[in-house]
């Protein structure tokens, strides 16, 4: 009889107790403690298993769980008797940023501060204790959600004194989802008060503190050095492409085709295999999302489960506003093409913006993206990443992001895609200048956008948008070397409906007085350019070939017919 599934259930003793499906994941620990590295920083994509790690790890080394060996028994790392003893043996201080996602700094710091102050009142009869004494205890009392910046600092390193003292060993310090905050901090706008506060907590727990063992932090991203890490050369960061760890967080495909047999699905495996493998770490391939598989085998039916299963809003908002090569490489992505750049996985919050290919960055290590190859360029002696769309349900989730960017004047957008479809000319344009209106802000980042920049990235965005709404009847192409000011694209029909060609240009004041001269320049372009000729020869009659000029000044829009 299959085991129950237990869905969000994160807790290690609870799963274990209770006889709940679970997959063997204790050789980390084995694999962990036998690196003997000080400080490590694991990177994986949300819901892939950390937290659950996290309570394993510290439900198997602490002293609070000493004599709990059953949790353990019939696991692999039970199989060794040097880690039957290790069991229950060490202080631990655990502490979890995850639900961290306060919108200003002071909320945030205030909820930083109170989290820690959660774990002194864990050990809050340290102060029985004969060992301190009246001033340690009163600094132990101290401790509060709203203590000064240089008190919050040294908070952990104190607690880590205090437990070193009475347990007579130094402790172990778990930090699950060590990032959340910092990517609250960069979407709400106080990205460097954070870095600088977290910057000196982080000092004083891992780099300076004689009364810590070891420690693990988790997260979704590697934030780079600069940013928070600058002081700890102790760190050992385990990313997405590393080898270190590559079957502890995630299902191998062993593991899921198990699964599959145990719950009576083995007829799905192949099924499965299209929606939701596709992930890779270090060189270890076929890696399926954990969230995804245990809601399949509750469910017994397809869904975008990881998808749907926390907010997306980081990486929309970076392919929303980012630029037309960003916005032309997301458009290959969705067509199943690879895409190669150079990208460093430390992710610098301060420069999403503006430093070149960090959004992929960023994509590969939220799980959106997967590494089909590395290449080193000797002559530059830079590193080349081939990436691609994870899989079916990651292709979904940014088909429904993309629909997201017009949402609110989803009516107009829609009404348009149909006045085009029926070569209604005049409400194209009447809709078509509702959506411009509504959506122009939202696809640029610049405090004091130019008029034609703003253009650009709408444009540019709404191609994507014409690509997911119209992909079950037809091709889309665009010209990618397409000068600054125009967009081509082509619409190719899959079935009955007529090939249409859209040309994109924003007006030149000093070239074209109205609106309508530009419409004209671009539909004079489409015809100088010859793009019919390309439906032509796939055996589109000509007069099944429509063309649009589409003429922008800030945000209005004209639209005309060739």
């Amino acid at each position: 009889m299959a085991r129950t599934v237990s869905i969000g259930c994160q807790d290690f003793e609870t799963i274990r107790r209770e006889g709940c499906f679970y997959i063997d994941k204790t050789s980390f620990l084995s694999e962990w403690w036998e690196n003997g590295d000080s400080v490590t920083l694991i990177a994986r994509p949300r819901r892939f298993g950390k937290t659950l790690n996290m309570s394993m790890t510290e439900q198997f080394f602490s002293i609070k769980y000493a004599g709990r060996g059953e949790l353990f028994e019939g696991l692999s790392i039970w199989e060794k008797q040097e880690y039957r003893e290790l069991q229950g043996t060490y202080p631990v201080l655990a502490l979890s940023f995850a639900d961290i996602k306060q919108t200003t700094f002071e909320q945030t710091r205030k909820a930083m501060c109170r989290i820690i102050k959660m774990a002194y009142n864990q050990y809050d009869f340290l102060m029985k204790s004969d060992l301190f004494n009246e001033s340690e205890k009163e600094d132990f009392r101290s401790i509060s959600a709203d203590m000064e910046d240089s008190q919050a600092a040294f908070s952990l390193k104190l607690l880590s004194n205090y437990l070193s003292r009475y347990y007579g060993k130094k402790v172990i310090i778990l930090l699950d989802e060590y990032d959340t905050p910092m990517q609250e901090a960069y979407v709400n706008g106080y990205w460097e008060e954070l870095a600088a506060f977290i910057r000196t907590l982080f000092n004083s727990t891992f780099k300076t503190n004689p009364y810590m063992e070891r420690a693990v932090m988790t997260g979704i991203t590697r934030v780079s050095r600069e940013s928070i890490f600058s002081d700890l050369n102790n760190l050992e960061v385990v990313t997405t492409t590393s080898e270190k760890y590559a079957d502890s967080f995630g299902f191998t495909e062993e593991e899921v085709f198990a699964a599959l047999d145990e719950f009576g699905l083995a007829k799905k495996k192949q099924e499965v295999k299209a929606w939701y493998d596709g992930f890779i770490f270090g060189s270890r391939t076929d890696i399926y999302n954990p969230w995804s598989i245990l809601n399949y085998l509750e469910k017994k039916k397809i869904g975008t489960y990881w998808a749907n299963s926390s907010s997306n809003s980081l990486a929309g908002k970076l392919i929303r506003e980012g630029n037309r090569e960003v916005k032309q490489s997301f458009e290959a992505l969705l067509y199943g093409e690879a895409l190669r750049v150079e990208i460093d996985e430390q992710i610098v919050y301060g420069e999403l913006q503006t430093r070149r290919n960090a959004v992929w960055s960023l994509l590969l290590a939220s799980g959106y993206l997967k590494v089909l190859q590395v290449e080193f360029a000797e002559t530059s002696g830079r590193w080349y990443y081939r990436l691609a769309l994870t899989n079916r349900e990651v292709r979904l989730m940014f088909n429904n992001i993309i629909r997201g960017w017009f949402s609110g004047q989803d009516e107009n957008y829609n009404d348009f895609i149909k006045a085009l479809l029926r070569d209604d000319l005049k409400a194209m344009n009447h809709y078509m200048n509702k959506v411009a209106l509504a959506t122009f802000s939202s696809f640029d980042t610049g405090k004091k956008p130019s008029e034609t920049a703003e253009p650009e990235r709408f444009y540019h965005g709404f191609v994507l948008g014409l690509l997911v709404e119209l992909s079950d009847r037809y091709t889309l192409t665009s010209n990618r070397e397409s000068g600054f000011g125009r967009y081509d694209v082509m619409l190719e029909p899959k079935g009955g409906d007529d090939a249409i060609i859209l040309e994109f240009k924003v007006q030149d004041p000093d070239e074209e007085k109205e609106l309508a001269d530009t419409v004209k320049a671009a539909l004079e372009q489409i015809e100088d350019r010859k793009y019919e000729t390309a439906l032509i020869t796939k055996g589109i009659p000509k007069e099944r070939i429509r063309s649009y000029g589409f003429a922008f000044r800030g945000k209005e829009v004209l639209i005309g017919k060739g």
